[in-house]
């Protein structure tokens, strides 16, 4: 499977230490030659700054990266479905908060009501996952979803087992992989990354 073509939702949340990550993601997309990018911000990343990132400055980079308007309130979310908007949603970075909303059905968040308008049309959706809790509170959470129907995961890893022993993260490098298998209804395997 290819992404040429494709339109992708890019859901970001709050694990502001990964934003640096973000515009590589974009660029490798890009590299893929997907037929567009439309960004979707949690309410976290409109407002807060952060010693990683001004919002505004976040923002703006991702407009004029993917070259499309952010889509940043649950209003201008819930068309994504309706309209046929994307192809695939990639939530990344997704937060320990957005997997336990998301595995319990709630909906108060731009990329959570983009999410929910999305899988309504029996498309896939790809997390990667972010969280100091991944293998605390979240791993149930992590579990739900991955029992959920069109619903896929970055393979992921321990990211400093020493001083956060339960903090998890996606590898990157698996992206473009996990989005063309998710295309075709398949979880990327191995899920835990041995990097």
């Amino acid at each position: 499977m290819k992404l040429d073509n494709l339109k992708i939702g890019l859901g970001i949340t709050g694990s502001f230490c990964n934003f640096k990550e973000i515009k590589s993601v974009i660029e490798d997309l890009k590299q893929e030659n997907v037929e567009k990018i439309i960004p979707i911000i949690s309410n976290s990343t409109k407002n807060f700054d952060t010693r990683f990132y001004k919002a505004k400055d976040f923002v703006n980079m991702l407009e004029e990266s993917t070259e499309s308007k952010v889509i940043d309130t649950i209003v201008k979310a819930e068309p994504v479905g309706p309209k046929n908007l994307v192809d695939v949603i990639l939530i990344c970075p997704c937060t320990g908060n957005t997997l336990a909303k998301l595995a319990h059905g709630i909906t108060d968040t731009p990329v959570l009501m983009a999410v929910k308008s999305h899988i309504r049309n029996n498309k896939p959706v790809v997390i990667g996952v972010s969280s100091n809790d991944g293998l605390g509170k979240s791993l149930q959470n992590i579990a739900i979803l991955m029992e959920t129907k069109n619903i896929f995961f970055v393979p992921f890893r321990q990211d400093d087992f020493i001083s956060k022993p339960k903090s998890l993260v996606l590898d990157y490098s698996y992206i473009i992989d996990t989005l063309k298998d998710a295309m075709e209804f398949k979880q990327i395997q191995p899920v835990l990354s041995r990097v």
